[in-house]
C-alpha cells in the first residue's frame, strides 16, 4: 500500500469511527503529540500551562485513550484504582492489604500508587489510573482541586475518599471523624490533671487528616478553657526520628508540658524512645499518646496510649462499596467507623512537679 493510499485509510477509518485521536487533541490544544502523550504518561512532568490546554482539549473532544476505550466497550475492566500518600506508613499497607483481599476474592486487581503527599503528584497519578481504564477509585482524604473530581465524574468513575468522615460532603467518605477522635485523648488527659498540653503533628500542608487532628486538639483545649501555642505544635514529617526530635525540643526547658499528644504512632513511638533517652520515666513524668493503633504500640514498654483506627473495616467497606453497581446501589455516601481510645501505659495522672 501506497504512503498515500495508507494516509487515505488511515482518514477513512477515523471518519467511520467518529472517535476523536490523539493528534487531535494535540491541534485543538496547540501543542505536540509528544506533550499530549506525556500528559497521559507523566502528567508531573508537563508544565502547568500545557497540562491545562491539553486537559481543556481532551474535554471539549471526548478523547478517551486507548486503555479507557477498551474499558468502555466492554463496560468495565475488573480494575481498581487506589491512590495513598506513601508506603512508608504501617497504616497505609493494612488497609489497602484488606483492600486487596477483597476485591481479588472477586476477581478483580487493585493498582496502587503513592503520591507523597503531593497534590501535583496525586492528580497525575488519578489521571494515569483513568487512562489505564480503572471501574473505581479509592482515595485518601477529601481535601483536593475540585478538577479532580470533576475529571472522575466526567468519566463515570465510581470513588471513595478514605480515612475522613464529612457528612456534609457531596463526596463519598468511608472512614472515622479526625477532630472528634483528637476530644477524646484531650478530655481523657484532662480528667488525669493535665492542663500543659503540647502536640507533635505531622505535616498539615496538603494532609487534611493532619490538620483535622491539630484542629481536634485546639477545640478540645478550647473547651476546657485552655490554649495551645503555637510554639507548643511542632509539624514533623512521619517519622520516628523526627518524632525524637520534637520531643527533645518540647522538654528542653524545665516548663516542659505534662501531656504530649502525637499526630499518629510514628512519632509516638520517636517520642517515648527521646523520653527514655533523656531519663523522663514515661508517664511518671510525661505522657504521650499517639493515633492509628499500630501493632508495635501495643508490644513496646510502656505500651502507647493510641486512637484505634478501624483500617481493615475500612478496607472492607471501601471495597464494597467501589464494586457497587449503580443497578444495584442502595449504599449511603457516608460510613462512619468508630475510632476508638484504646489507654495504655504511656498515660497517667499530671505528675506532682507539673503544671497545674
Amino acid at each position: 500500500m501506497t504512503k498515500v493510499t495508507e494516509s487515505k485509510s488511515k482518514r477513512l477509518r477515523k471518519i467511520e469511527s467518529g472517535r476523536p485521536t490523539l493528534e487531535d487533541v494535540a491541534r485543538r490544544a496547540e501543542v505536540s503529540t509528544a506533550t499530549v502523550s506525556r500528559y497521559f504518561s507523566a502528567p508531573e512532568k508537563v508544565r502547568q500551562v500545557m497540562r491545562l490546554r491539553v486537559q481543556m482539549a481532551v474535554g471539549e473532544l471526548g478523547y478517551t485513550p486507548h486503555g479507557a476505550a477498551r474499558a468502555l466497550a466492554s463496560q468495565h475492566s475488573n480494575t481498581i484504582g487506589a491512590v495513598i500518600p506513601t508506603l512508608d506508613n504501617a497504616i497505609f499497607a493494612t488497609m489497602v492489604q484488606t483492600l486487596q483481599n477483597e476485591l481479588s476474592a472477586k476477581g478483580k486487581t487493585l493498582l496502587l500508587a503513592a503520591s507523597d503527599y503531593d497534590p501535583v503528584r496525586e492528580r497525575g497519578q488519578i489521571e494515569n489510573l483513568i487512562v489505564r481504564g480503572i471501574d473505581g477509585l479509592m482515595l485518601t482524604g477529601e481535601a483536593r482541586d475540585p478538577a479532580v473530581y470533576a475529571l472522575l465524574e466526567r468519566h463515570g468513575i465510581r470513588y471513595a475518599n478514605t480515612y475522613v468522615h464529612h457528612p456534609a460532603s457531596r463526596h463519598p467518605t468511608i472512614g472515622f471523624d479526625n477532630r472528634r477522635a483528637m476530644h477524646k485523648v484531650i478530655g481523657y488527659l484532662y480528667d488525669l490533671g493535665h492542663r500543659s498540653f503540647a502536640m507533635i503533628a505531622g505535616i498539615t500542608k496538603g494532609n487534611d487528616r493532619a490538620a483535622e487532628r491539630v484542629a481536634g486538639v485546639r477545640e478540645a483545649l478550647s473547651q476546657s478553657g485552655l490554649a495551645l501555642d503555637s510554639s507548643r505544635i511542632l509539624e514533623q514529617p512521619y517519622s520516628i526520628a523526627a518524632g525524637r526530635t520534637a520531643l527533645r525540643g518540647l522538654c528542653s526547658s524545665a516548663d516542659r508540658p505534662t501531656a504530649i499528644v502525637c499526630g499518629n504512632d510514628v512519632l509516638a513511638l520517636g517520642a517515648l524512645l527521646e523520653a527514655t533517652a533523656l531519663g523522663l520515666r514515661v508517664p511518671e513524668d510525661v505522657s504521650i499518646t499517639g493515633f492509628d493503633d499500630l501493632d508495635l504500640a501495643r508490644e513496646i514498654g510502656p505500651g502507647l496510649t493510641t486512637v484505634h483506627a478501624p483500617l481493615k473495616e475500612m478496607g472492607r467497606l471501601t471495597a464494597e462499596y467501589l464494586l457497587t453497581t449503580e443497578e444495584t446501589d442502595d449504599s449511603p455516601l457516608h460510613h462512619e467507623l468508630p475510632a476508638e481510645l484504646v489507654v495504655r501505659g504511656s498515660t497517667g495522672p499530671v505528675p506532682d512537679h507539673g503544671s497545674a
